[in-house]
């Protein structure tokens, strides 16, 4: 036994597949542990829309209104409220319709509670169930202290149909980017098996040819299995399997541009781009409940807009372009970033990993 340890500690690569779990611990420990403290203090940094059909009659009850909820509340009309809404640029849009005060109960009527205007609420199940949790409850609390005699009148646009479908957004970030991490490792290592015989824009041109047919024939595998166990399409099959190709292809390069510049060294830069990710994407967590730090993170990592744009395509809402757009320049600064490591350096950590290898 005691030379069996010996061997296997004498090999680099046992050694550097210690670190590397070590590391796993490290970066999801301190990512995760750091972006969610204080995620409670910073709910009045949700976003709300107060739309006032009553005119001056209502004004009073919409100074009331931002006085007691704890969000950031923001005045609009019907119109502008529901395109916030559909965007997810607010989570709640709060109505005072015409006519309220002059049909609420007078005291001593209660009876005549049911007959009365009520307030209405409309949210987007197209968000974090947290999102959706925390503006219910926010919907109970202004109904039961403020306006007991108004009865909760609430309208769900984008429903989502179950748990399945809500954690769809999640599921494929993680999968799309573990796949990719582990697809530049292999690619990595094939290129080092073939260094010598290919020229460099023959390697570039096979590794190119090589991740577009993966990510499109991944893209097509992935569509069919959340249509065949039942999966939302809100947006179409077609559209949403061009939008997941564009993501897988997105990641793909993305982690592959950090292999590229590092070599080996950037699977761990890979990991911390892993935990970034599912932090600050908005699959769990509102992105307006972390530190300012991290949601400037998260505009710089491809899975925020997919997480948008696969929301939008499973469940409803607006901005799928946008996201689109967001992700192709995110793929274009990888080629760009990935291209730019010269010939030489690239071949000579290449014959040195494949030493430390062999």
């Amino acid at each position: 036994m005691g030379t069996a340890w010996n061997k296997y500690m004498r090999q680099p690569q046992t050694m550097i597949a210690v670190v590397v779990a070590l590391m796993a611990q490290l970066i999801f420990c301190t990512v995760w542990m750091t972006a969610y403290d204080g995620v409670w203090d910073r709910i009045d940094q949700l976003p709300i829309a107060i739309v006032n059909e009553d005119g001056a009659a209502g004004e009073r009850l919409e100074e009331n209104l931002r006085a007691a909820l704890p969000y950031r509340a923001v005045s609009a009309s019907k119109e502008q409220a529901l395109l916030l809404l559909d965007q997810r640029a607010v989570h709640l849009i709060v109505t005072i319709p015409e006519g309220y005060h002059r049909d609420l109960p007078a005291a001593g009527q209660a009876e005549k509670a049911d007959q009365a205007s009520k307030l209405h609420y409309t949210m987007n199940a197209s968000n974090p169930q947290m999102t959706v949790s925390i503006m219910k409850a926010g919907v109970e609390q202004m109904t039961a202290q403020l306006y007991r005699q108004a009865a909760a009148d609430i309208e769900m646009i984008h429903p989502v149909k179950g748990m399945n479908n809500q954690m769809i957004p999640m599921m494929l970030v993680l999968a799309s980017y573990v796949g990719a991490m582990l697809m530049a490792m292999n690619l990595h290592q094939a290129s080092q098996a073939i260094a010598g015989s290919l020229a460099r824009w023959q390697h570039m041109g096979a590794g190119t040819a090589v991740t577009a047919g993966a990510a499109a024939f991944i893209a097509a595998v992935g569509t069919g299995l959340i249509v065949a166990f039942g999966g939302q399409m809100q947006g179409g099959i077609i559209s949403f399997a061009l939008f997941h190709f564009l993501t897988i292809l997105t990641f793909m390069v993305f982690a592959q541009m950090f292999v590229a510049l590092f070599g080996m060294a950037g699977m761990l830069m890979n990991m911390a781009v892993l935990s970034l990710q599912l932090v600050t994407s908005g699959t769990v967590v509102p992105r307006e409940l972390l530190g300012d730090v991290y949601q400037w993170i998260g505009q710089l990592l491809p899975a925020t807009y997919a997480v948008e744009g696969y929301m939008n395509l499973l469940f409803g809402g607006a901005g799928t372009e946008k996201a689109a757009g967001a992700l192709g320049v995110i793929l274009l600064a990888g080629v760009l970033l990935a291209s730019i490591v010269p010939k030489g350096k690239r071949q000579d950590e290449t014959r040195e990993e494949a030493r430390q290898l062999a």
